[in-house]
């Protein structure tokens, strides 16, 4: 069984013992959690670090985490990939959005436990966030593991990013479609697909995509759309 650091080696990235130490205790409080509410279907700690910690970093590939000092995570679920981020490089100021006030409760006890600092939680749907002035446009980085059709995702998370920012959306190998139908909505929000990734997760077989879009001008004022739209009703 290898362990969390030898999985990440192929990244380069290398740990130090405080991070694995968060690394170790995040494992254990999500477990511990999952008894009581449904946070992961994965719960072995090998997966664990390959399919949420390793996969929430791989980000590292196309994008140097120094030059990011702010970030936001819209569908953060059980912390993913915010918070493997935020352990990793604990400069970048972190928001971490949900519609899912348990799932928060969680991540705040994470953030308490693990002693992460300029991190904080946000409850609510992205398309009301977005609209407001505090978020919108603030951040270099958006990132979304969650699942939802990318063109959909461009909506929500796009009008979070400002001018000469991006957004970072995970995911799987059979994208291909729905990445081609985004490029319309990521050109309507202000943004332009840069780049897809394509590689194979380490010490699987699992065919990952990231798609990097670039923040080119600013969101038009009418997008997003009100709740619930951009999912019935994806732009492009």
């Amino acid at each position: 069984m290898k362990n969390l650091e030898d999985i990440l080696y192929p990244l380069g990235i290398r740990l130090s013992e405080r991070q694995k130490e968060q690394f170790d205790r995040y494992y254990e409080l999500m477990t511990e959690w999952n008894k009581v509410m449904n946070l992961t279907g994965i719960t072995e700690r090998e997966e664990v670090d390959i399919k949420h910690f390793a996969d929430s970093l791989t980000l590292v590939r196309i994008n140097d985490m120094q030059n990011i000092h702010s970030m936001i995570d819209v569908g953060t679920g059980a912390g993913f990939p915010g918070i493997p981020i935020k352990i990793m490089y604990p400069h970048i100021r972190v928001v971490l959005l949900d519609s899912l006030n348990k799932r928060l409760n969680f991540l705040n006890e994470v953030i308490a436990q693990l002693g992460l600092e300029e991190i904080s939680t946000l409850h609510g749907r992205a398309e009301d966030h977005a609209r407001n002035e505090q978020y919108r446009e603030q951040f270099d980085l958006c990132v979304s593991r969650a699942v939802a059709n990318l063109s959909t995702l461009c909506e929500y998370c796009i009008p979070f990013v400002k001018p000469g920012g991006f957004f970072i959306s995970y995911k799987g190998s059979d994208a291909d479609e729905e990445i081609g139908k985004a490029a319309k909505a990521s050109e309507l929000l202000g943004g332009k697909i840069s780049r897809t990734d394509r590689f194979t997760l380490p010490e699987t077989d699992m065919g990952r995509v990231l798609v990097q879009i670039d923040k080119i001008r600013s969101t038009p004022k009418k997008y997003p759309r009100k709740a619930g739209v951009p999912s019935r009703n994806p732009l492009g």
